[in-house]
């Protein structure tokens, strides 16, 4: 491990989000090592990796949908990376699917973020990097280091240009509060925050909002848009309230599920801004989506791990 820096960096792309991997690895000025995924009939996936034998091994992969074809697929390429004969094998997620299981709320369920976390370990990773993961309990949860990158600032700099001075961050729960007082530092704008109860996987009710929006230009910001639910039960109480009908979404995650971008569209969103942690695809040609890219934050973030340097800067609460 001390002689970290001597060992090539090998950046190894699964298929979940190749685009990402290859932006990565050219920030970083080098290529992504061969990798095949042979998948049988039935679904079986397996993994093959080449030219890893003492590297410095990242492995880029999202778990975003299919969340859990994805998951073993990244199982699968970091036991492949480990068995290859890699001296280092980092899991590098961008988004972490099951992140939002990280608790109990009832007897009987499983804690989902644990189970993953715990099968990353075992399947050879000595490190896990992620973006703004929904929950920053992962570190305590996680056998391995973990690196909670943030995607804040990126965002915040495309805010800048796109929201007035007048504008207001709002929080649309209790646990988007800190990222959105971290945009307020940065975009120097007041905070509010909507105090929601959710009803199901899909339904979302907000109960009241603290705060001034009044005539104001609101900017909603969150982890991930998946459902929309967050931010059309946000949107309901922020025109309830007298804002401007003139309304930003940013969130760093948009897996945005199927039947997300029916209903935003019905909302008036003047803009809404994700990153590219998963694959846009189709999503691209809605003309309200702007997308800003992670992958010089990865790929800095991927140099000093290499280097052994601090990462305090790109990490959340940093």
């Amino acid at each position: 491990m001390s002689n970290r820096s001597a060992m090539p960096t090998r950046i190894v792309a699964g298929t979940a989000h190749p685009g990402l991997a290859a932006a990565v690895a050219a920030a970083l000025g080098v290529r992504p090592v061969p990798c095949e995924v042979e998948r049988f009939p039935d679904g079986e996936l397996r993994p093959i990796v080449h030219g890893v034998q003492g590297g410095d091994v990242y492995v880029v992969q999202p778990t975003g949908p299919a969340v859990n074809d994805h998951l073993v697929e990244l199982l699968l390429l970091l036991d492949a990376c480990r068995r290859g004969g890699a001296e280092i094998v980092t899991a590098v997620v961008p988004y972490f699917g099951y992140a939002r299981q990280d608790r109990r709320d009832r007897a009987g369920q499983a804690v989902g973020a644990r189970v993953a976390l715990d099968a990353l370990a075992s399947a050879g990773a000595d490190r896990l990097v992620v973006v703004e993961p929904h929950a920053v309990a992962l570190e305590a949860m996680c056998p391995v280091p973990v690196e909670m990158l943030t995607a804040v600032p990126i965002l915040a700099d495309e805010l800048a240009d796109l929201t007035p001075e007048t504008a207001v961050l709002v929080a649309p729960d209790l646990g988007a509060v800190k990222p959105a007082e971290h945009y307020a530092r940065l975009l120097r704008r007041p905070v509010a925050v909507v105090r929601k109860t959710r009803v199901s996987g899909e339904s979302v009710h907000a109960e009241e909002l603290v705060g001034d929006v009044e005539g104001r230009p609101a900017v909603i910001v969150d982890d991930m848009i998946s459902t929309g639910g967050t931010i059309e039960a946000a949107v309901r109480v922020l025109l309830d309230h007298d804002a401007s009908p003139d309304i930003t979404v940013a969130a760093a995650h948009g897996p945005l599920v199927p039947g997300a971008r029916d209903r935003l569209g019905r909302l008036p969103i003047r803009c809404l801004l994700v990153t590219d942690t998963l694959p846009v695809g189709e999503a691209r040609a809605a003309a309200r989506l702007r997308v800003r890219s992670v992958g010089p934050l990865i790929a800095d973030a991927i140099g000093r791990l290499h280097h052994g340097q601090s990462l305090d800067t790109l990490l959340v609460g940093g």
